[in-house]
């Protein structure tokens, strides 16, 4: 059965029309008032709402101003009941956002219709609200707002591959097709110089992105990418990524982030080459290594002597002998290829 909300100050209308109500089987709530209209909406929640405009404590208008900003009776349908037949109160009501306007006196059959009809199209917009906001969640949940929620995408969605320690991944010059996600291992990114010294400009261990020129032109590769240790990589193509920054715009700002960053990284790695001390360099160099090797820096790492040397920006002769002086130091322990970290503390006060 409807719940009808019937606010009327005129004690006999108000009792006739809530039986003629009740007669047409309507279950009728009454409130003498605007202000006890109020209360009993809120606390009733009605299907509709039936209202005179002239009432002492607070008039219709106020009522359904009220009702209108308050989140559980807003969709409700509200229906004015009055005398008042200018055109401007009509107006005024139907600007604050009544359904309809029904003046003194009416015939039942009016009344019922408006009523019927409200009703009906109020459960039609509710219908149709469910929906868009069911549509609405799960976009929301489907969104990729974060960093974290697009590498979580490649690792969906990404074409897996595998290269094995020393394999080349992509050469500079080479078209762009993929942009990676590294799952497992660790990557070089290198570039050569006229003299065909390598620079390591970068290193990227599980979780890190790598690879992208341009998100919208067709650039190739401006530097090679190699694996340091057996590597697992989740890629998606450049056209595939366009896609899904079309339909996330949240994400572009944290890519432009990421993008910001690794630029700040090479700028400071640029000019420790030019400026630091060959001891300085050595010394961050095998910190580096040592993060993106491993998650404990007392753990041994194997590395290559012309690895290092090529991120510190060194000849690999003034980086072996540096090395044995940090080996005499204390500061680490050398056995073949392996690197052990003795002295984190004193490495990372030379940096």
């Amino acid at each position: 059965m409807k719940k009808i909300l019937l606010i009327e100050d005129d004690v006999v209308l108000r009792e006739n029309t809530a039986e003629l109500l009740e007669l047409s089987n309507y279950n009728v709530v009454t409130a003498a008032n605007g202000k006890l209209g109020v209360e009993a909406a809120i606390k009733e929640l009605p299907n509709i709402i039936i209202c005179d405009i002239m009432m002492p404590e607070l008039d219709g208008y106020g009522v359904l101003e009220l009702l209108s900003k308050n989140e559980s009776t807003q969709y409700i349908p509200f229906i004015f009941l009055s005398a008042k037949t200018e055109r401007k109160d009509v107006r005024k009501g139907m600007d604050l956002g009544a359904d309809d306007y029904i003046t003194k006196p009416f015939q039942e059959e009016e009344l019922t219709s408006a009523i019927e009809s409200r009703i009906a199209r109020a459960s039609i917009l509710k219908d149709i609200r469910d929906k868009r906001n069911s549509q609405d969640n799960t976009e929301e949940e489907d969104e990729i707002r974060t960093l974290n929620d697009l590498k979580n995408y490649f690792d969906d969605n990404g074409k897996p591959f595998t290269f094995k320690k020393g394999e080349i991944i992509y050469t500079e010059g080479q078209n762009s097709n993929y942009i990676f996600l590294v799952t497992k291992g660790v990557v070089k990114c290198y570039k050569f110089d006229e003299q065909g010294k390598e620079l390591i400009t970068a290193l990227h261990k599980e979780d890190d992105l790598f690879g992208y020129t341009s998100f919208i032109q067709n650039i190739p590769y401006q530097e090679s990418a190699g694996v340091i240790k057996d590597a697992e990589l989740a890629g998606i193509s450049k056209e595939q990524l366009a896609d899904v920054l079309n339909s996330n715009h949240k994400i572009t700002l944290e890519l432009i982030q990421l993008l910001t960053d690794d630029l700040k990284g090479v700028k400071n790695q640029l000019l420790e080459m030019a400026y630091s001390s060959v001891s300085k360099k050595t010394a961050s160099t095998i910190l580096k290594f040592a993060e993106k090797l491993n998650s404990k820096p007392n753990q041994p790492i194997k590395i290559s002597r012309s690895d290092l040397s090529s991120v510190a920006g060194i000849a690999t002769e003034t980086l072996i002998r540096t090395m044995s002086s940090f080996k005499k130091q204390g500061l680490i322990e050398i056995e073949g290829r392996n690197v052990t970290i003795v002295n984190l503390e004193k490495l990372k006060e030379i940096v």
